[in-house]
Protein backbone atom coordinates (compact mmCIF):
# COMPACT_ATOMS: atom_id res chain seq x y z
CA UNK A 1 0.00 0.00 0.00
CA UNK A 2 1.41 3.38 -1.01
CA UNK A 3 1.39 6.15 1.55
CA UNK A 4 0.93 9.89 1.07
CA UNK A 5 1.19 12.85 3.39
CA UNK A 6 -1.48 15.49 2.75
CA UNK A 7 -1.00 18.87 4.35
CA UNK A 8 -4.30 20.13 5.73
CA UNK A 9 -7.01 17.62 5.01
CA UNK A 10 -9.84 19.53 6.66
CA UNK A 11 -11.06 22.12 4.11
CA UNK A 12 -11.95 22.07 0.41
CA UNK A 13 -8.97 21.04 -1.74
CA UNK A 14 -6.88 19.32 0.92
CA UNK A 15 -9.95 17.61 2.38
CA UNK A 16 -11.02 16.36 -1.04
CA UNK A 17 -7.47 15.18 -1.78
CA UNK A 18 -7.30 13.23 1.49
CA UNK A 19 -10.73 11.67 0.88
CA UNK A 20 -9.96 10.75 -2.73
CA UNK A 21 -6.66 9.04 -1.96
CA UNK A 22 -8.25 7.08 0.89
CA UNK A 23 -10.89 5.87 -1.58
CA UNK A 24 -8.13 4.87 -4.01
CA UNK A 25 -6.61 2.57 -1.39
CA UNK A 26 -3.67 4.68 -0.25
CA UNK A 27 -2.54 4.98 3.35
CA UNK A 28 -3.18 8.68 3.91
CA UNK A 29 -1.56 10.74 6.61
CA UNK A 30 -2.87 14.26 7.17
CA UNK A 31 -0.91 17.00 8.90
CA UNK A 32 -3.11 19.58 10.59
CA UNK A 33 -3.79 21.19 13.96
CA UNK A 34 -6.87 19.12 14.72
CA UNK A 35 -9.24 22.07 14.91
CA UNK A 36 -11.73 20.69 12.36
CA UNK A 37 -13.40 17.31 11.76
CA UNK A 38 -11.09 14.80 10.12
CA UNK A 39 -11.60 12.69 7.01
CA UNK A 40 -12.61 9.12 7.81
CA UNK A 41 -9.85 6.60 7.23
CA UNK A 42 -6.82 8.89 7.52
CA UNK A 43 -3.99 8.79 10.03
CA UNK A 44 -3.91 12.18 11.72
CA UNK A 45 -0.65 13.87 12.63
CA UNK A 46 -2.01 16.59 14.87
CA UNK A 47 0.60 19.33 14.66
CA UNK A 48 1.09 22.82 13.24
CA UNK A 49 3.37 22.57 10.19
CA UNK A 50 5.55 25.25 11.80
CA UNK A 51 5.95 23.27 15.04
CA UNK A 52 6.24 19.70 13.83
CA UNK A 53 9.01 18.43 16.06
CA UNK A 54 9.81 14.74 15.60
CA UNK A 55 6.34 13.48 14.70
CA UNK A 56 7.33 12.67 11.10
CA UNK A 57 10.54 10.87 12.02
CA UNK A 58 10.76 7.29 10.88
CA UNK A 59 7.86 7.58 8.42
CA UNK A 60 8.45 7.15 4.70
CA UNK A 61 5.95 8.67 2.27
CA UNK A 62 5.65 7.69 -1.36
CA UNK A 63 4.56 11.29 -1.91
CA UNK A 64 4.11 14.52 -0.01
CA UNK A 65 1.03 16.26 -1.40
CA UNK A 66 1.49 19.82 -0.22
CA UNK A 67 -1.84 21.53 -0.76
CA UNK A 68 -1.66 24.20 1.93
CA UNK A 69 1.77 25.85 1.56
CA UNK A 70 1.52 29.55 0.76
CA UNK A 71 5.07 30.82 1.16
CA UNK A 72 8.71 29.87 1.55
CA UNK A 73 8.47 29.37 5.31
CA UNK A 74 5.63 26.88 4.87
CA UNK A 75 7.83 24.79 2.59
CA UNK A 76 10.97 25.14 4.70
CA UNK A 77 9.35 24.17 7.98
CA UNK A 78 7.90 21.00 6.47
CA UNK A 79 11.08 20.00 4.61
CA UNK A 80 13.14 20.50 7.77
CA UNK A 81 11.11 17.82 9.56
CA UNK A 82 9.82 15.33 7.01
CA UNK A 83 12.09 12.31 7.26
CA UNK A 84 11.77 10.43 3.97
CA UNK A 85 9.74 10.69 0.76
CA UNK A 86 9.95 9.80 -2.92
CA UNK A 87 7.89 12.56 -4.56
CA UNK A 88 6.94 16.06 -3.49
CA UNK A 89 3.98 17.64 -5.29
CA UNK A 90 3.18 21.25 -4.47
CA UNK A 91 -0.09 22.90 -5.42
CA UNK A 92 0.94 26.40 -6.40
CA UNK A 93 -1.22 28.87 -8.35
CA UNK A 94 -1.69 30.61 -11.67
CA UNK A 95 -1.30 33.82 -9.65
CA UNK A 96 2.48 33.53 -10.21
CA UNK A 97 2.12 34.87 -13.76
CA UNK A 98 2.15 38.67 -14.18
CA UNK A 99 -1.06 39.85 -15.84
CA UNK A 100 1.02 41.70 -18.43
CA UNK A 101 2.33 38.52 -20.07
CA UNK A 102 1.03 37.18 -23.36
CA UNK A 103 -1.76 34.64 -22.92
CA UNK A 104 -2.40 31.80 -22.60
CA UNK A 105 0.29 31.61 -19.94
CA UNK A 106 2.91 28.92 -20.48
CA UNK A 107 5.24 27.47 -17.88
CA UNK A 108 8.37 28.88 -19.52
CA UNK A 109 7.28 32.48 -19.09
CA UNK A 110 8.89 34.44 -16.25
CA UNK A 111 6.96 34.58 -13.01
CA UNK A 112 6.51 37.84 -11.15
CA UNK A 113 4.11 40.14 -9.38
CA UNK A 114 0.52 40.02 -10.56
CA UNK A 115 -1.30 43.23 -9.69
CA UNK A 116 -4.59 41.40 -9.12
CA UNK A 117 -3.25 38.78 -6.71
CA UNK A 118 -0.48 40.83 -5.12
CA UNK A 119 1.33 39.26 -2.16
CA UNK A 120 -0.47 35.93 -2.58
CA UNK A 121 1.18 35.34 -5.95
CA UNK A 122 4.56 36.54 -4.77
CA UNK A 123 4.44 34.24 -1.75
CA UNK A 124 3.63 31.29 -4.02
CA UNK A 125 6.65 32.19 -6.15
CA UNK A 126 8.83 32.17 -3.02
CA UNK A 127 7.47 28.75 -2.09
CA UNK A 128 8.14 27.36 -5.55
CA UNK A 129 11.69 28.68 -5.68
CA UNK A 130 12.64 27.42 -2.24
CA UNK A 131 11.17 23.98 -2.90
CA UNK A 132 13.09 23.56 -6.15
CA UNK A 133 16.30 24.76 -4.50
CA UNK A 134 15.97 21.96 -1.93
CA UNK A 135 14.17 19.28 -3.96
CA UNK A 136 15.03 19.84 -7.65
CA UNK A 137 12.89 16.87 -8.72
CA UNK A 138 9.77 18.17 -6.99
CA UNK A 139 6.61 18.77 -9.02
CA UNK A 140 4.72 22.07 -9.07
CA UNK A 141 1.14 22.39 -10.32
CA UNK A 142 -0.37 25.77 -11.19
CA UNK A 143 -4.18 25.61 -11.32
CA UNK A 144 -6.75 28.28 -12.22
CA UNK A 145 -10.02 28.42 -10.21
CA UNK A 146 -10.62 25.09 -8.46
CA UNK A 147 -14.18 23.88 -7.96
CA UNK A 148 -16.14 20.82 -6.95
CA UNK A 149 -17.48 19.08 -3.84
CA UNK A 150 -16.26 20.42 -0.49
CA UNK A 151 -15.94 23.93 -1.95
CA UNK A 152 -15.92 26.22 1.08
CA UNK A 153 -15.43 29.49 -0.79
CA UNK A 154 -18.51 31.46 -1.80
CA UNK A 155 -18.07 31.09 -5.55
CA UNK A 156 -20.42 28.57 -7.16
CA UNK A 157 -22.33 28.29 -3.84
CA UNK A 158 -23.23 31.97 -4.17
CA UNK A 159 -24.73 31.35 -7.61
CA UNK A 160 -26.55 28.31 -6.23
CA UNK A 161 -28.05 30.48 -3.49
CA UNK A 162 -29.31 32.99 -6.04
CA UNK A 163 -30.84 30.18 -8.10
CA UNK A 164 -32.46 28.47 -5.11
CA UNK A 165 -34.00 31.77 -4.02
CA UNK A 166 -35.42 32.51 -7.46
CA UNK A 167 -33.32 35.65 -7.73
CA UNK A 168 -32.22 37.30 -10.94
CA UNK A 169 -28.46 37.18 -11.27
CA UNK A 170 -26.46 40.40 -11.46
CA UNK A 171 -23.66 39.97 -14.00
CA UNK A 172 -20.80 42.44 -14.32
CA UNK A 173 -20.62 44.32 -17.62
CA UNK A 174 -21.85 42.19 -20.56
CA UNK A 175 -21.14 38.80 -18.96
CA UNK A 176 -18.42 37.93 -21.46
CA UNK A 177 -15.41 37.78 -19.11
CA UNK A 178 -13.82 34.32 -19.49
CA UNK A 179 -13.01 31.99 -16.59
CA UNK A 180 -10.93 28.82 -16.48
CA UNK A 181 -11.71 26.04 -14.01
CA UNK A 182 -10.29 22.74 -12.80
CA UNK A 183 -12.22 20.11 -10.86
CA UNK A 184 -10.61 18.91 -7.63
CA UNK A 185 -10.99 15.28 -8.71
CA UNK A 186 -9.01 16.00 -11.88
CA UNK A 187 -6.35 17.59 -9.67
CA UNK A 188 -6.15 14.34 -7.69
CA UNK A 189 -5.95 12.30 -10.88
CA UNK A 190 -3.10 14.52 -12.04
CA UNK A 191 -1.15 13.98 -8.84
CA UNK A 192 -1.69 10.23 -9.01
CA UNK A 193 -0.50 10.17 -12.62
CA UNK A 194 2.65 12.07 -11.68
CA UNK A 195 3.40 9.51 -8.98
CA UNK A 196 2.94 6.70 -11.49
CA UNK A 197 4.90 7.95 -14.51
CA UNK A 198 7.22 10.67 -13.18
CA UNK A 199 7.00 12.96 -16.22
CA UNK A 200 10.01 14.97 -17.32
CA UNK A 201 8.09 18.24 -16.91
CA UNK A 202 8.23 19.35 -13.29
CA UNK A 203 6.27 22.60 -13.50
CA UNK A 204 2.86 22.25 -15.11
CA UNK A 205 -0.22 24.34 -15.60
CA UNK A 206 -3.40 22.39 -14.92
CA UNK A 207 -6.98 23.23 -15.86
CA UNK A 208 -9.76 22.71 -18.35
CA UNK A 209 -8.58 23.45 -21.86
CA UNK A 210 -11.83 25.30 -22.59
CA UNK A 211 -12.61 28.58 -20.88
CA UNK A 212 -16.19 29.73 -20.35
CA UNK A 213 -17.60 33.22 -20.02
CA UNK A 214 -19.19 34.18 -16.73
CA UNK A 215 -22.65 34.18 -18.27
CA UNK A 216 -22.22 30.52 -19.24
CA UNK A 217 -20.87 29.64 -15.81
CA UNK A 218 -23.89 31.24 -14.12
CA UNK A 219 -26.31 29.58 -16.56
CA UNK A 220 -24.84 26.15 -15.80
CA UNK A 221 -25.15 26.77 -12.06
CA UNK A 222 -28.83 27.67 -12.47
CA UNK A 223 -29.37 24.61 -14.64
CA UNK A 224 -27.98 22.18 -12.06
CA UNK A 225 -30.23 23.78 -9.43
CA UNK A 226 -33.16 23.50 -11.85
CA UNK A 227 -34.07 27.18 -11.77
CA UNK A 228 -34.79 29.65 -14.60
CA UNK A 229 -32.18 32.37 -15.07
CA UNK A 230 -33.00 36.04 -15.36
CA UNK A 231 -29.88 38.06 -16.13
CA UNK A 232 -29.32 41.64 -15.01
CA UNK A 233 -26.23 43.35 -16.43
CA UNK A 234 -24.37 45.80 -14.21
CA UNK A 235 -22.50 48.35 -16.31
CA UNK A 236 -22.36 51.35 -14.00
CA UNK A 237 -20.84 49.94 -10.82
CA UNK A 238 -17.09 49.35 -11.21
CA UNK A 239 -16.08 47.13 -8.29
CA UNK A 240 -17.56 43.78 -9.29
CA UNK A 241 -16.09 42.03 -6.25
CA UNK A 242 -18.79 43.73 -4.18
CA UNK A 243 -21.48 41.63 -5.84
CA UNK A 244 -19.71 38.90 -7.84
CA UNK A 245 -17.30 36.21 -6.55
CA UNK A 246 -14.53 36.61 -9.15
CA UNK A 247 -12.08 39.42 -9.82
CA UNK A 248 -12.35 41.46 -12.99
CA UNK A 249 -9.41 39.61 -14.45
CA UNK A 250 -9.48 37.39 -17.51
CA UNK A 251 -6.65 34.94 -18.07
CA UNK A 252 -6.03 31.52 -19.56
CA UNK A 253 -3.44 28.82 -18.96
CA UNK A 254 -1.87 26.66 -21.64
CA UNK A 255 -2.36 23.08 -20.42
CA UNK A 256 -0.48 21.20 -23.15
CA UNK A 257 1.79 19.46 -20.66
CA UNK A 258 -1.17 18.31 -18.58
CA UNK A 259 -2.88 16.88 -21.67
CA UNK A 260 0.08 14.54 -22.21
CA UNK A 261 -0.77 12.85 -18.90
CA UNK A 262 -4.55 13.09 -18.49
CA UNK A 263 -7.29 12.09 -20.86
CA UNK A 264 -10.77 13.53 -20.68
CA UNK A 265 -11.50 15.89 -17.81
CA UNK A 266 -14.75 16.20 -15.92
CA UNK A 267 -17.47 18.07 -17.79
CA UNK A 268 -18.06 21.46 -16.20
CA UNK A 269 -21.80 20.99 -15.79
CA UNK A 270 -21.29 17.55 -14.26
CA UNK A 271 -18.72 18.98 -11.87
CA UNK A 272 -21.02 21.81 -10.87
CA UNK A 273 -23.80 19.30 -10.21
CA UNK A 274 -21.48 17.42 -7.86
CA UNK A 275 -20.60 20.69 -6.15
CA UNK A 276 -24.28 21.59 -5.76
CA UNK A 277 -25.25 18.17 -4.39
CA UNK A 278 -22.53 18.49 -1.76
CA UNK A 279 -23.54 22.07 -0.92
CA UNK A 280 -27.15 21.12 -0.26
CA UNK A 281 -25.97 18.82 2.55
CA UNK A 282 -23.13 21.00 3.88
CA UNK A 283 -24.23 24.60 3.47
CA UNK A 284 -22.97 25.53 6.93
CA UNK A 285 -19.40 24.65 5.92
CA UNK A 286 -19.21 27.40 3.29
CA UNK A 287 -17.69 30.77 4.18
CA UNK A 288 -20.36 33.13 2.92
CA UNK A 289 -19.73 36.73 1.91
CA UNK A 290 -22.08 39.67 1.77
CA UNK A 291 -22.88 39.68 -1.95
CA UNK A 292 -26.62 39.24 -1.45
CA UNK A 293 -26.93 41.99 1.13
CA UNK A 294 -24.94 44.32 -1.12
CA UNK A 295 -27.19 43.54 -4.10
CA UNK A 296 -30.30 44.13 -1.99
CA UNK A 297 -28.93 47.35 -0.58
CA UNK A 298 -27.33 48.86 -3.66
CA UNK A 299 -29.04 47.49 -6.77
CA UNK A 300 -32.52 46.37 -5.77
CA UNK A 301 -33.14 49.42 -3.57
CA UNK A 302 -31.91 51.68 -6.37
CA UNK A 303 -34.19 49.93 -8.87
CA UNK A 304 -37.16 50.48 -6.52
CA UNK A 305 -36.38 54.19 -6.23
CA UNK A 306 -36.16 54.57 -10.02
CA UNK A 307 -39.57 52.95 -10.42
Amino acid sequence: MKSVLVTGGTAFVSRFVATWFVEQGYKVYVLNRGTHPQVEGVTVICEDRHKIGDCLKGIHFDAVLDVTAYDEKDIKDLLDHVDSFDDYIFISSSAVYPETLQQPFIEEQPVGRNQIWGAYGMDKIGAEEYLLSQVPEAYILRPPYLYGPMQNLYREPFVFDCARSGRPFYLPNDGSMPLQFFHVEDLCRMMQKIMEVHPKDHIMNVGNEEVVDIKTFVRLCYEVVGAPLEEVYVTEYKNQREFFPFHEYAYALDVTKQKKLLGNLKDLKEGLKESYDWYVEHENEVIKRGYLSFIDRYFIKQESVEK
